[in-house]
C-alpha cells in the first residue's frame, strides 16, 4: 500500500506544498467546527418555535431583534437568526453527506471485493446492475425514490446511498482486479488461506488509496444532492432546515430585494463544496503514484 511506503511525515509535506489546498482544508476545519458548536455559536435556535418572533421576519443584516441581540445576516420570513439558521444547516448538510457516504462507502466496498475476487457470473451479474444505476442520473433515482418513501433525514439518507453505491463498487472492483493478479495474493493461496482473510487481510489495504479520493470527492456530491433535493421540496422537512431549504425558502424574496435569505446560505453551501473538492484534488494526487511523481510529492 502507497500509504505504507510513504511515511505521515512525507504524506503531511506533500499535502502542505499545495497552499490552496492547504487553505481549502483550513476552511473546511471551520467549516466543521462551526456545525459541530452550532448550538454554543449561534445567539438562536432555529428550531425552538417558541423563540422565534414573526415580528423580525426579513429583516436586514445588521438589524437588532427583539430579543436584543443583532441579525448580522439577516432574518428570514420565519423570524429566524439566519445565522443560526446557516450553522444548523451546516450540521444537517454535512451530517447527512458524511453518514450516507459511509454507509454507501461500505456496502460498495464490500459488493465491489465480492465481485472481483468471485469472478465468474457473480461478477458479471453485479457490474451489470452497477452499469444500469450509472446509466440513470443520480438525481432522477432520488427523485423517484423520494417521491415514493416521501420526506425525512432517513429517506433523504437512503436516497443518498441508493445512488452513490455503485461508484465505489466500480472503483473497488477495478482497484482489486488489479491487486488479485499480484504475486502476494498468489502466495496466500498457495499458504492456504482462507479467501475471506485474502480479501480483507491483503487485498482491500492496498485499494484504499483511490477510496479515500472518492469519497472524499462524494461527500461534496452528496452534500450538493441533497440540497437540490431539499431546494426542490423533496429533501428535508420544513421543520430541518438544511442549506438547500433555506436557499429554497429565500428564492420567492430574490426580486423584492432581500437577497440574503438566500445568498448567505448559498455562500456556506458553496464554501463547503469547494473547500472539499480541493482537499479531495489533492489527496488523488498524493495518493496517485503517477500523479504525485508529477506533482513532486
Amino acid at each position: 500500500m502507497l500509504l505504507a511506503h510513504a511515511p505521515l511525515r512525507d504524506f503531511t509535506a506533500g499535502f502542505v506544498r499545495d497552499r490552496i489546498a492547504v487553505a481549502g482544508l483550513a476552511v473546511l476545519l471551520v467549516i466543521l467546527s462551526a456545525a459541530v458548536f452550532a448550538p454554543v455559536i449561534s445567539p438562536q435556535d432555529p428550531y425552538d418555535l417558541a423563540r422565534l418572533d414573526i415580528l423580525d421576519s426579513k429583516l436586514a443584516p445588521g438589524a437588532k431583534a427583539g430579543a436584543g441581540f443583532t441579525f448580522w445576516l439577516g432574518s428570514d420570513d420565519q423570524g429566524r437568526d439566519m445565522f443560526s439558521a446557516i450553522l444548523y444547516g451546516l450540521r444537517i448538510s454535512l451530517g447527512v453527506g458524511v453518514l450516507s457516504t459511509v454507509i454507501a462507502l461500505t456496502l460498495g466496498v464490500a459488493i465491489g471485493l465480492v465481485s472481483a475476487y468471485a469472478g465468474g457470473w457473480i461478477d458479471s451479474l453485479i457490474m451489470r446492475l452497477v452499469d444500469l444505476q450509472l446509466s440513470f442520473p443520480s438525481i432522477l433515482i432520488a427523485l423517484v425514490l423520494l417521491a415514493v418513501v416521501g420526506q425525512g433525514v432517513d429517506k433523504i439518507v437512503i436516497a443518498l446511498i441508493t445512488v452513490q453505491w455503485a461508484y465505489y463498487a466500480r472503483t473497488v472492483r477495478g482497484a482489486a482486479l488489479v491487486e488479485k493478479r499480484r504475486e502476494y495474493v498468489d502466495a496466500a493461496r498457495v499458504m492456504a488461506f482462507s479467501a475471506r482473510r485474502i480479501v480483507f487481510r491483503h487485498v482491500l489495504p492496498n485499494v484504499l488509496p483511490p477510496l479515500i479520493v472518492v469519497a472524499t470527492v462524494q461527500v461534496a456530491h452528496a452534500i450538493a444532492l441533497e440540497a437540490t433535493l431539499s431546494f426542490l421540496g423533496l429533501g428535508m422537512p420544513i421543520t430541518s432546515p438544511s442549506l438547500g431549504l433555506l436557499i429554497s425558502n429565500g428564492f420567492a424574496h430574490l426580486l423584492s430585494g432581500r437577497y440574503w435569505i438566500s445568498f448567505f446560505p448559498g455562500l456556506a453551501l458553496l464554501f463547503t463544496i469547494v473547500a472539499i473538492n480541493l482537499v479531495g484534488d489533492r489527496l488523488r494526487d498524493i495518493l496517485n503514484p503517477r500523479l504525485a511523481s508529477h506533482y513532486g510529492t
